[in-house]
């Protein structure tokens, strides 16, 4: 029997918010950045062949194993795992879908706010301008990377403590304050409604951007240019296998696979409501704004300016490099740039807020769920946690990579992997495939059922391994005192999160008894 629980509204409502969760900064800051770094349109052989083979499968499992426990009350995948397989290590395991979204929303709000911050900043003029006259790329960014390195505090030297202007901590209460603003009203009143104004704003706001990059054309090139680079295969890299992972990994970012949020957002879906057709639409969205606009944004204006081989360099920089400091200095040298610059980054802050949401409703979900919280308590606490643990981010250096590194790359992973092996493997590949079709409007190919079953677990225990083998040992080496705080927070986290299942299992027990 279906256990009465709050509902998305309408289905365009429910697709929009689950399009909001997958688009997000990672559209339009990390998608370039690993399509310039991998070879330009050679990457987008594997990022397709990922889409099809780990994303699309994937996506519908999250969706299935979040509607099949709402069926139950449950929104989180402590339960829900539990529901799927009777031992006490599933709920273990599903503790990692409450982990992975508050480690990565601890310090993904904060990057939030920088968007906030840099939006007001450029609305009132308060940017910097390149020195007169120069040419030089390291000499036309080194004002707005001061400007960036002054509004986070990143200190001259390695020291451990980062120092944020007043205004950006400021901001990222704001920020802070928005997103409880907006979860607080619950899913159709709150997120849902939200995400019918958000997700078309953010569309035209980024087409606008397009068509002005489009006319970008310097003494070095012009945009068409850049959209040649990246839609140009340069077949050689093929034979890299980190393009391959590259691809596989920005599958996983751009459609907020292994988070826990979709299985939450699919939770409120109802029994037989269709998921197939929905998720392919949803996902499909998200790979429009990442591909089609994402990818017009920022290569191509960089290679206006800067040429391929610069626009490349910027790239391998960094994502933060790109979208807070080259684009707001190449804006800076249009005409309408103060303007144009504010609209990149209150996109960019759009983009974020219907991430971050999203993000933070699995764990107000199993405060709703499982301590029975009302949902105002729920959002509060669950907000209260992000807020004090977001300081380790704010002033620790190298604590936000350290964390990205663990919960928001390594962790969706072997989260996504897990969820396949509960679903297919211990649950039944039989009883997944029905309840995946269940009330579909159009059934998934059976050729599917064996790529769930087979190929997309392979896929990303093929990922995990290489990813561990190339990346922990590097990471591991790391002595700095700020980074082991960061790690042993992460820990604590996990086992105050463990703690919390406790609880509502004892409750459960008792209510039962």
């Amino acid at each position: 029997m279906e256990v009465k629980r709050e509902h998305w509204a309408t289905r365009i409502g429910l697709i929009l918010a689950m399009a909001g969760n997958a688009v997000g900064l990672g559209n339009f800051l990390r998608f370039p950045v690993q399509a310039a770094e991998n070879g330009g349109g050679a990457f987008m052989i594997p990022y397709i062949l990922a889409f099809l083979l780990v994303g699309i499968p994937l996506m519908w499992v999250e969706w299935a194993i979040g509607r099949y426990g709402g069926a139950y009350g449950h929104g989180t995948t402590p339960s829900i795992f539990y529901l799927l397989w009777k031992n006490r290590f599933a709920k273990i395991f599903g503790v990692f879908g409450l982990w992975i979204p508050l480690v990565v929303i601890i310090y993904y709000i904060y990057i939030e706010s920088w968007t906030l911050g840099f939006a007001i900043k450029f609305l009132v003029g308060l940017v910097p301008e390149p020195p007169p006259g120069a040419t030089n790329p390291d000499s036309i960014l080194h004002p707005f990377k001061e400007f960036l390195y002054n509004y986070i505090g990143v200190p001259k030297g390695d020291e451990p403590i980062l120092k944020p202007s007043i205004f950006a901590y400021l901001v990222f209460l704001i920020t802070m304050a928005i997103n409880v603003g907006i979860l607080i009203r619950g899913i159709s009143e709150g997120i849902e409604k939200f995400a019918k104004i958000a997700m078309p704003t953010l569309f035209l706001l980024a087409i606008f951007l397009v068509i002005r990059v489009f006319l970008l054309e310097t003494a070095n090139g012009s945009a068409i240019d850049g959209l040649n680079f990246l839609w140009t295969p340069d077949f050689e890299k093929l034979k890299d296998p980190n393009v391959w992972i590259a691809a596989v990994g920005q599958i996983f970012f751009t459609l907020s696979l292994g988070f826990g949020a979709i299985i939450t957002y699919a939770s409120y879906i109802k029994r037989n409501d269709d998921i197939v057709l929905s998720g392919l639409t949803a996902s499909t969205l998200n790979e429009k704004a990442e591909v089609i606009l994402g990818g017009s944004i920022a290569i191509p204006a960089a290679v206006a300016f800067f040429g391929v081989a610069n626009a490349v360099a910027i790239a391998k920089a960094g994502a933060f490099n790109l979208g807070f400091i080259t684009l707001p200095a190449i804006f800076s040298q249009t005409a309408g740039g103060v303007f144009l610059g504010f609209l990149w980054f209150f996109l960019l802050f759009f983009a974020g807020l219907t991430s971050s949401i999203a993000l933070m409703q699995p764990l107000i979900a199993f405060f709703e769920d499982e301590l029975k919280f009302t949902r105002r308590q729920a959002v509060l606490m669950t907000a209260s946690i992000v807020f004090f643990s977001a300081h380790i981010v704010i002033f620790l250096n190298k604590a936000l990579d350290e964390m990205d590194f663990w919960a928001g790359t390594i962790g969706v992973v072997f989260f996504g992997l897990v969820e396949l092996i509960i679903f297919f493997w211990i649950f039944g590949a039989d009883k997944a495939w029905e309840e995946i079709n269940r009330g579909g409007i159009i059934k998934v190919p059976k050729f599917y059922y064996y790529v769930m079953r087979f190929i997309t677990p392979l896929f990303l225990a093929v990922l995990l391994i290489v990813w561990a083998k190339e990346y922990i040992p590097k990471i591991m080496v790391e002595t700095h005192w700020t980074i082991w705080i960061t790690r042993f927070y992460m820990i604590g986290l996990f086992l105050f999160l463990s703690f919390l299942v406790f609880l509502a299992g004892r409750r459960k027990n008792r209510e039962v008894g």
